[in-house]
């Protein structure tokens, strides 16, 4: 394989010259750049790109971490952290952990081994004690809001969610429920603080039967309605954190003679295609804008928070 010196001797120029036409230096000759990209045609010379890496100390790669890619919510982020990248001239590494933190902390170790140049935490099961030690190899951002000098996007999760729990108190709704993906998540704690001030606040009792977690799909739907119809005790109405979940209780609603939103009123989150395809009244997420902000802050080295705004759809589930 043909190296730096054999395209400057094919050039007729200096090893040096051939290094400032690999990595565009504008101070170069035209006779002599076209001489050299003639002589790395013919030479079939292939940049060593580990060798740059090496020299410059950065791999042109952003990690992404997130539990799966098939929920319209993460692929919602990924579209706009790829979009960016692209815009950028960095790739992407995305790990894809399950909630597994052995596949988190592999993402970490990848920084510290300088195998990419930052780590995007869309979501995570790792407490931030474990993550803490590996920022002293690279940024780290964070898809959520943290108590610890990091960067971060964040939607405010305890404001949005109060919020939507006011919306349904005004429609005239008492008896209300939720869904949640993990109660063990950062955001979803910051939903719970919410649900349990909006209760005190209004003096309403709490029921954990209302509570339904590990509600991510479509088919989480019918389960979840399922166990609604099995209570003495029902809710009037459900704040579904997530539009896949709320449309599949739509879909069950119609098989097992509930009526929406005269039954039950439905909320969703994400404002996913599903939602306005099923009219379902949901709280817009800006995905894609989350995602290309995340990646900007992965490039940076000082610590910036950005919290993002949200919009209620009104559509005639509730």
């Amino acid at each position: 394989m043909a190296n730096i010196r054999d395209v400057a001797r094919i050039a007729g120029v200096s090893v040096t010259t051939v290094s400032r036409v690999l990595n565009e230096h504008p101070y170069v000759q035209e006779d002599k750049r076209q001489a050299v990209l003639e002589a790395i045609e013919e030479s079939g010379y292939v940049k060593n790109m580990n060798a740059v890496n090496l020299s410059t100390g950065k791999t042109g790669m952003i990690g992404v971490v997130m539990p799966f890619t098939d929920h319209p919510y993460f692929a919602g982020l990924l579209k706009g952290l790829a979009e960016e990248a692209r815009f950028q001239r960095k790739k992407l590494v995305l790990f894809q952990t399950d909630y597994e933190r052995e596949q988190e902390i592999a993402a970490l170790e990848m920084l510290k081994h300088k195998q990419i140049d930052a780590c995007i935490f869309c979501s995570r099961s790792s407490e931030w004690r474990m993550i803490e030690p590996y920022q002293t190899y690279g940024q780290i951002v964070m898809c959520e809001e943290i108590e610890e000098e990091v960067s971060y996007t964040f939607i405010n999760q305890y404001q949005v969610f109060m919020n939507a729990l006011n919306y349904l108190d005004q429609k005239g709704y008492k008896r209300i429920g939720y869904c949640i993906g993990r109660r063990s998540g950062t955001n979803s704690q910051a939903r719970e603080r919410a649900y349990m001030d909006f209760l005190k606040s209004k003096h309403l009792p709490f029921n954990e039967e209302w509570i339904f977690d590990n509600s991510y799909h479509v088919q989480d739907g019918e389960r979840v309605l399922k166990e609604i119809s099995s209570l003495v005790q029902r809710p009037d109405a459900l704040l579904v954190t997530n539009d896949q979940t709320a449309a599949g209780i739509l879909i069950a609603a119609e098989k097992m003679g509930f009526s929406i939103p005269e039954d039950l009123g439905v909320m969703g989150f994400d404002n996913h295609p599903i939602a306005e395809m099923l009219s379902i009244t949901t709280i817009a997420l800006p995905l894609e804008k989350m995602g290309r902000n995340l990646f900007k802050q992965s490039l940076q080295q000082n610590i910036l928070r950005k919290e993002v705004n949200v919009k209620l759809i009104e559509r005639k589930t509730i």
